[in-house]
């Protein structure tokens, strides 16, 4: 019998293809069902006792994908930033998240900055997609959260070799890129 982290593995196989909107959604319906798991599942269990900052979960070794699980702690706040040319999906298993985005506005004399677009309180079950491009933070609300993240490829790759990730620092009122 297949617990629902190997149900999760195939049946994101079984629909991965290139970017599209179906594919975002089969993804995103996936993961709220591993959201919904049962926390005494031997794997789920192992996670709550164990209370990682970082677990990988799952990687694909055809396709690329990757599954990880992070705890995280009351007011642990991740600044603005995006995934390069990738795309991820994050699902609340416990706790609660904030999760702000961000559009970025080019002022007339040239400088970058951040207008806060939308903030949402993520509740356990709910999945949340950022395309290529999208730019959020997140924010622990709860004692701890246990946060399941989908990444469509290995974005320490997309950080660390191919410097494609944007990261964002507080500058005044304004949220502006960290120069590199």
């Amino acid at each position: 019998m297949r617990d629902t982290l190997q149900s999760f593995s195939a049946n994101v196989r079984s629909i991965w293809g290139p970017l599209t909107s179906d594919l975002v959604a089969g993804c995103r319906e996936q993961l709220e069902r591993l959201a919904a798991t049962s926390p005494h599942e031997p794997w789920l269990a192992d996670l709550h006792r164990t209370a990682p900052t970082n677990q990988e979960l799952y990687r694909d070794p055809d396709r690329g994908f990757v599954l990880l699980a992070h705890t995280e702690t009351a007011g642990l706040f991740r600044p603005p930033h995006d995934h390069g040319r990738a795309w991820v999906i994050y699902a609340l298993q416990a706790g609660e998240i904030e999760m702000r985005t961000y559009g970025r506005v080019q002022d007339t004399d040239g400088s970058v900055r951040l207008v806060q677009r939308d903030s949402t309180s993520m509740r356990p079950g709910q999945a949340l997609a950022y395309l290529p491009g999208d730019i959020h933070d997140t924010r622990c609300l709860s004692d701890t959260a246990l946060l399941f993240r989908f990444t469509e490829r290995d974005l320490r790759v997309e950080d660390r070799v191919e410097h494609r990730l944007t990261r964002y620092v507080e500058r005044g009122d304004f949220w502006t890129p960290v120069s590199v």
